[in-house]
C-alpha cells in the first residue's frame, strides 16, 4: 500500500519571477491559466488551441495575446506555476532529511497536484521543442538544480558529505528516479524516496 506523501511538509514555496507589462486582471489571468491546464489533461498539448482556452476561460483572444505571444509560452507560464510550491526545500539540520525533501518534493508534485498530468502531457514538447524546453530548463529545471546543491553544500559543511560530492549530479540522482517511474511505471511512495536517498548516500557520505 502506497505511503501518502501530504503529510510530509515541502519547504516554503519557490516564487514565481513576475511578469513585466501592462497592469491585468488578476482574475482574468489565472482563468486563463486555469483554462489552460484543463485542456492540456483534457487534450494535450498539440490539441489546445487558443481560443478554446479564451472560450473556457470566458475571455477575448486578445486577452490572452496580450499577456503571452503564444500557447508555447503560456504553457511554459503554467509549468512553472504548478511547479514553484515543490521546490524549495527547508533547511533543517539534517542532511538525510533533506535529501528526502528533495526527493518527495517533485514527487508530491507528480502524484497529488496538477503537475504530474501537466508535465506528462508536456515532456514530449520539453524534450523536443526549444520554445518551450529552453524556458523550462532555465526556469523550473535552474531552480531545483540550485536548491539540490545547497542541499549537498550544507551536507559537506556539517561533515555528512564528501567534499567532493558532485552537486551538479545530485538533481539527477534524486529527482530523476521520480521522472522515470512517472513515465514508465512503478510504484512513486515513501519507501522508493528513502531507498532512492539512502542509495545516494552511500555514494556521497563522507
Amino acid at each position: 500500500m502506497k505511503t501518502k506523501l501530504s503529510s510530509l511538509a515541502p519547504g516554503p514555496a519557490a516564487p514565481v519571477p513576475e511578469r513585466a507589462g501592462r497592469p491585468r486582471s488578476e482574475r482574468a489571468h489565472q482563468a486563463i491559466l486555469t483554462a489552460a491546464r484543463q485542456l492540456l489533461i483534457e487534450k494535450g498539448f498539440a490539441e489546445m488551441r487558443l481560443e478554446h482556452v479564451a472560450a473556457r476561460a470566458g475571455v477575448g483572444k486578445a486577452t490572452i495575446y496580450r499577456r503571452w505571444p503564444s500557447k508555447e509560452a503560456l504553457a511554459q507560464e503554467l509549468l512553472s506555476e504548478l511547479a514553484a510550491p515543490h521546490i524549495a526545500v527547508a533547511e533543517s539540520g539534517n542532511t538525510r532529511e533533506e535529501m528526502l525533501a528533495a526527493v518527495t518534493n517533485p514527487m508530491r508534485a507528480v502524484t497529488e497536484t496538477d503537475f504530474g498530468p501537466v508535465i506528462k502531457a508536456m515532456l514530449a514538447q520539453i524534450a523536443s521543442n526549444p520554445s518551450i524546453g529552453d524556458p523550462f530548463r532555465a526556469t523550473v529545471v535552474a531552480a531545483r538544480r540550485a536548491e539540490v546543491a545547497r542541499v549537498i553544500q550544507r551536507g559537506i559543511a556539517r561533515g555528512d558529505l564528501r567534499p567532493d560530492a558532485d552537486a551538479a549530479l545530485a538533481t539527477e540522482l534524486l529527482v530523476g528516479p521520480v521522472y522515470f517511474r512517472l513515465m514508465f511505471g512503478g510504484d512513486l511512495d515513501l519507501d522508493f524516496a528513502e531507498r532512492v536517498v539512502d542509495s545516494v548516500l552511500r555514494g556521497y557520505s563522507a
